[in-house]
């Protein structure tokens, strides 16, 4: 096999406005099957992306011989029993953030991996952008000193209650939905496990999930601190402070395709910025970087960038956020 052949199970807008396209430009990757349960949906999204099959069910998909891999955009709730329902059909798994509404489910998956032997991979794409990466190393490199803080921010605004995301029995909510991202960025670049943590969440009273939510992760007395929220401008923003260096990352999570992305590096800590170094990036696309990792991994059987334990572990964090808001204490993941 010298490529990996995807098929997608749905038809959700991040599948055929951002990933599908991203994996057709992939090395080593090709799409030849869309599903969803509206059978005329699936053959319009085929025929929109030169998709060659289209099937009106997720388990006609499965049944295809010629799918080695799926990729599951599918509304949070439908994660976990779709990922098993693939992986017990021989198919590796490139699942949507988050990959499950709470630890105890996700953890059900390490077992399914093991049964089946597939590759599960949790879709947290910006582990692979070059940006990440570079703050990954500099932090590691000791070029920020000790880093003891680290400060993240990701907003938009979505009032519509029909949205997949305001409907709390299919694990609606800006914790699950983007606060996964600022829980896997800290523990990414602390590389570590908090030791515990604390969260506020605010609560829509018509939609009952959450549109604003604050945490702080404590890692043995080094903290990430973020917020989140689903109504407010759109913004985003991350800044890792250490006792030599500050970096700020510019787009940390929707890294755009169509222009550079950069890090602002200070190592001066002179008020008005006129001491900061602007690293740049190429234009890159970071779901095809992640599809192909995702590809080379399975034909070469390479080790996962971010198992699916790390996912596991991902998930502790949030359940403890939340649980922090209901109890007012610290929690342990």
């Amino acid at each position: 096999m010298s490529a990996v052949r995807w098929g997608v199970l749905g038809v959700a807008k991040i599948a055929t406005a951002k990933v599908i396209p991203a994996i057709q430009r992939a090395r080593h990757c090709e799409v030849v099957a869309i599903a969803s349960r509206d059978g005329v949906r699936a053959s319009a999204a085929a025929a929109a992306h030169g998709i060659r099959r289209s099937y009106d069910s997720y388990e006609a998909l499965l049944a295809d011989p010629d799918v080695d891999a799926v990729y599951i955009p599918l509304p949070n709730h439908l994660h976990v029993p779709w990922t098993t329902r693939a992986a017990e059909a021989g198919k590796h798994v490139l699942c949507e953030k988050p990959i499950a509404l709470n630890a105890a489910e996700a953890r059900t998956l390490l077992a399914v991996r093991e049964r089946t032997g597939v590759r599960i991979q949790e879709g947290f794409m910006i582990r692979t952008h070059p940006q990440w990466v570079r703050a990954k190393a500099l932090v590691d490199g000791g070029e920020l000193g000790e880093v003891r803080a680290m400060t993240g921010f990701f907003s938009y605004l979505n009032s519509d209650s029909g949205n997949v995301r305001n409907v709390p029995e299919w694990g609606g909510g800006g914790l699950l939905d983007i606060g996964c991202y600022l829980v896997n960025t800290a523990r990414f670049i602390f590389g570590a496990e908090p030791s515990r943590v604390a969260g506020t969440m605010e609560m829509d009273p018509a939609f009952g999930v959450d549109r604003l939510t604050s945490m702080i992760l404590d890692f043995a007395g080094r903290h990430a601190v973020g917020t989140c929220s689903t109504q407010l401008q759109y913004h985003q923003r991350v800044q890792i402070v250490g006792t030599r260096g500050r970096l700020e990352i510019e787009i940390p999570f929707n890294a755009p395709i169509d222009r550079p992305c950069r890090l602002a590096f200070d190592r001066t800590g002179e008020i008005h910025g006129s001491g900061i170094e602007v690293i740049e990036f190429d234009v890159c696309n970071q779901f095809t970087l992640q599809a192909e990792e995702f590809a080379i991994g399975v034909l070469e059987k390479r080790p996962q960038r971010s198992p699916l334990e790390d996912s596991v572990a991902n998930m502790a964090c949030i359940d403890a956020v939340a649980r922090s808001s209901a109890s007012g204490r610290w929690e342990v993941p």
